[in-house]
Order: C-alpha cells, then sequence, then structure tokens
C-alpha cells in the first residue's frame, strides 16, 4: 500500500516529468482535492495508507491533469467568493481577478439601499457573479444573461446548488433585456484578441470555451457595444462595473467618453496589470 506522503512524492515526479509547472504544488492541490482534505490535510495524514479507490481516483486525475486539463474541470468545482461553483468545459473557470471584482461591487452593494434594485450579471458565464453577490446581498433582485445555452444551463445548475434565488435570460449581450432596466451593472466579457489566442496558456486555449474568451480583432468589440446600447437599460445612477484585459483600460474609458457616464475608473488586479473597469451613468 502507498502512504499519502509517497503517492504525493510519486505524483509530483510524475508531473514534472510531463512538464506540468509548479509540480509540487499541482500533485499537492489535486491529491488534495481527490482525497477531500486539502493541501494542509495531506501533511497531517501523511503516513495514512491509500484505499484502491482513493489510489485510482488519485491516478486518474493525474493522467488527465498531465495531459493539461486543468484541475477545476477535473475536480468539477471551485470555491468562490463563499460559494462553490460547479465548472465544466461549457464554462470559464472563475478567476481570482473575478472574485476580486465582487468584492469591489460587495462593498459598494453594502452602503446602498438595495430594495426593490434590480442588478444585471451579463455574460455570466458559470454564474459566479450574481450567485455570489445574491448570496450575500439576498434582497436583490439579480438577473443572469449569457449567450450560450450550455453556460445558461451550468448557471442554473449553481444556481440551485447554492440555494439562491435568480432569473436567467439567454441571448445576445443585452438582446434578451429590451425593455427592462437595472440599477446595477457587471459584465466580464469576452476580451482577447484573435492575434493573442496562441499567447495564452495551454490549459486555457485547448480546455476553456473559446466563445467566452476571444472577443475580435482588438479585443474592445463587446466593450464598444455596451457603450453604444447599454444608456437605455439603465436606471438614473446605475453604477457599472467590468472586467477587462491587460492594457485595455484606456482604450475601454475612451469608448465611454460621452457625457452621459460620470465617475469612471481603471483599477488594477493584484499583479498591478489593468483589470477593472467602472463608471455611472447620470
Amino acid at each position: 500500500m502507498f502512504t499519502i506522503l509517497e503517492i504525493l512524492n510519486l505524483s509530483t515526479q510524475f508531473l514534472q516529468q510531463k512538464g506540468i509547472q509548479h509540480p509540487r504544488r499541482q500533485a499537492e492541490e489535486l491529491i488534495g482535492e481527490a482525497l477531500k482534505i486539502g493541501r494542509m490535510g495531506l501533511y497531517l495524514e501523511f503516513d495514512r495508507p491509500l484505499i484502491d479507490i482513493e489510489l485510482e481516483k488519485c491516478r486518474a486525475w493525474l493522467k488527465r491533469r498531465a495531459q493539461g486539463e486543468p484541475l477545476q474541470y477535473i475536480s468539477g468545482s471551485i470555491e468562490f467568493f463563499d460559494c462553490e461553483i460547479l465548472v465544466n468545459p461549457s464554462v470559464l473557470i472563475p478567476r481570482q481577478e473575478t472574485e476580486i471584482l465582487v468584492d469591489k461591487i460587495s462593498k459598494v452593494l453594502a452602503v446602498n439601499d438595495l430594495d426593490g434594485k434590480v442588478f444585471w450579471d451579463v455574460c455570466c458565464g458559470s454564474g459566479c457573479i450574481g450567485i455570489a453577490l445574491k448570496n450575500r446581498f439576498p434582497m436583490l433582485t439579480v438577473c443572469l444573461s449569457d449567450i450560450s445555452t450550455e453556460a445558461i444551463a451550468q448557471a442554473k445548475i449553481n444556481a440551485e446548488y447554492n440555494e439562491v434565488d435568480v432569473q436567467f435570460f439567454q441571448g445576445d449581450l443585452l438582446a434578451p433585456f429590451k425593455g427592462l432596466k437595472c440599477d446595477y451593472f457587471v459584465c466580464n466579457p469576452p476580451y482577447i484578441s484573435e492575434s493573442e489566442l496562441d499567447a495564452l496558456d495551454i490549459e486555457v486555449r485547448t480546455y476553456e470555451p473559446k466563445q467566452a474568451l476571444i472577443a475580435g480583432k482588438t479585443g474592445l468589440e463587446f466593450y464598444s457595444r455596451l457603450a453604444n446600447d447599454l444608456p437605455e437599460f439603465l436606471n438614473p445612477g446605475c453604477k457599472l462595473w467590468m472586467e477587462i484585459g491587460k492594457g485595455q483600460g484606456e482604450g475601454v474609458k475612451t469608448l465611454f467618453h460621452e457625457t452621459k457616464w460620470k465617475h469612471s475608473k481603471i483599477e488594477c488586479d493584484w499583479s498591478g496589470h489593468e483589470r477593472f473597469f467602472s463608471l455611472e451613468i447620470e
């Protein structure tokens, strides 16, 4: 029988041979998740022998990870802002940067009267943003939308799994909201340009949905559409947040140049890269 420590060491060697970056950390996360004890639990139980079913699960997961498949797709879930978000290759894996965005939004919502207020999460993917905020602010009316029927199906699963009551719309960007208005708006649209695709990490460009990644030739296509079309969908004083790509801050800000927009702000993520754009409408 192999102990946890022996499997961890063998897994590290295997991932290193397969060219996986940070093989020890990757092995810890994978084995810890497979055994449902976490990274720290591995060292607290390092001398415990694995039973056959545990060993087979670890081996199967390692094989998939060695081929480049993201751990989150292998395990099927990720922790996100006090929620557990279930993921598969039909939706992007929620990033730490998006969790930072949710935290920024949460701080604003916490000091506002949310009675009767409506929040839209457009290009929702897994639904992580809208679901996390509905979980934190149950009084808020939250609507999620995406062009992908598969993404909407997964977002519905996540809403039920996290026991939140949200509304769903399926369609291209703002099209499903015709005749409606919101008080808060967030969008994490595709913002990778076609020329940047090959520079993405192999596990991103191979496994994650390209429809949710690639915007077009410039990467700014969705922001341009939003700048033109959003005003008729927003109540006075509506606050907006968007996730943006590295170096896109000024380009996005320029698109929202008209006088009806105010308090526009570009903010960086923890790596110092431009990542968030916020503003209000009069």
